[in-house]
């Protein structure tokens, strides 16, 4: 999810209806060598979307899907990858676009600047960041909290049986990759990373401890829709400065600000027609991005309806990715 390959998520391939509302995280037999049948189909009015298990990427594709289908014609089909993978298959035309990246600078420059057979999409228009946050009704209480530096004197109040007798700083899924473990050794805390298994087992956990007004200290990012439900304060790490977390394991800064991105298979952009060219201009804010993902994972709408739902409440936003 940023640089450098912070990536998530479990790697599978699903159909276009299940790809988009895997929320639970489950496991699946690893499929990611298999490409959709409709990727690269010469002639065909078919596009083929990367999509990952968090529930924003998973909105970008669901709206992109909708009117890619409603409005222009084409048959989407969506492969689910893990993060750094999907530019294996990308590179490769098993599938013609990512709509959200979050920084993978050696992919970047191996795919889009040596071998030339991925394209720039342009922006998503939404910035991602990742960080440590506990929860605003904690910080009040403690305002010293949000400091990096002061998170020891607080440690015993996020122990678990998992933490053993550290404090709990709880990540996702075990195959997120995160510079957590290499800032809790650097920095010198006294706290273990516990993951929660995945980003839904993670927002249940965030859930039932803001339900009970519990400490937790969390790896967590912006933008998501849980924000606005739990909100949540960012603890500030060391500051971050560039090629500060080029060594993963001497890592000892914040996560960058990372503008999403959009990538594109190089034949794809050249012979993709009105779908490349629909994919490059879209563009959207972190609030419409959250009101599907909102529609989606608390709501319970599937990725359609909620995709559906946004589309006929922004008319204005959507026309000019198609004009």
């Amino acid at each position: 999810m940023r640089t450098p390959n912070l990536g998530r998520r479990t790697a599978l391939i699903v159909s276009s209806a299940a790809a988009l509302s895997l929320l639970t995280g489950c496991g699946a037999a690893d499929m990611t060598r298999q490409a959709s049948p409709f990727a690269n189909a010469r002639g065909a009015r078919t596009v083929t979307l990367s999509v990952q298990s968090w529930v924003g990427a998973q909105s970008n594709v669901a709206v992109a899907q909708y009117l890619l289908e409603h409005r222009l014609g084409y048959r989407v089909d969506t492969v689910q990858v893990d993060e750094v993978p999907a530019w294996d298959a990308l590179s490769q035309g098993r599938v013609d676009a990512i709509l959200e990246d979050w920084g993978h600078p050696d992919q970047e420059k191996r795919y889009v600047d040596d071998k030339r057979t991925i394209v720039r999409g342009g922006g998503l228009g939404v910035t991602g960041h990742i960080g440590w946050y506990v929860p605003t009704y904690l910080a009040e209480q403690h305002p010293d909290i949000t400091d990096w530096r002061n998170l020891d004197r607080y440690a015993s109040l996020f122990r678990t049986p998992e933490s053993g007798g550290k404090g709990q700083l709880m990540d996702g899924s075990p195959s997120y990759v995160t510079n957590d473990k290499a800032l809790v050794a650097n920095l010198k805390l006294n706290y273990q990373v516990v993951f929660a298994g995945s980003e839904a087992a993670q927002i249940t956990q965030m859930k039932q401890f803001a339900k009970e007004r519990k400490p937790f200290l969390t790896y967590w990012y912006t933008p998501q829709w849980l924000s606005g439900e739990v909100p949540m304060t960012e603890v500030k790490l060391p500051p971050y400065k560039e090629g500060c977390d080029a060594d993963a394991a001497k890592v000892a800064c914040a996560y960058p600000h990372t503008p999403l991105q959009k990538y594109l298979n190089a034949g794809f952009a050249e012979n993709g027609g009105e779908a490349a060219a629909f994919l490059k201009r879209f563009r959207w804010t972190t609030e419409d991005q959250n009101e599907v993902s909102l529609m989606i994972a608390d709501q319970k709408l599937t990725p359609a309806e909620a995709a559906e739902k946004w589309v006929d409440g922004h008319e204005s936003t959507w026309k000019a990715w198609l004009s």
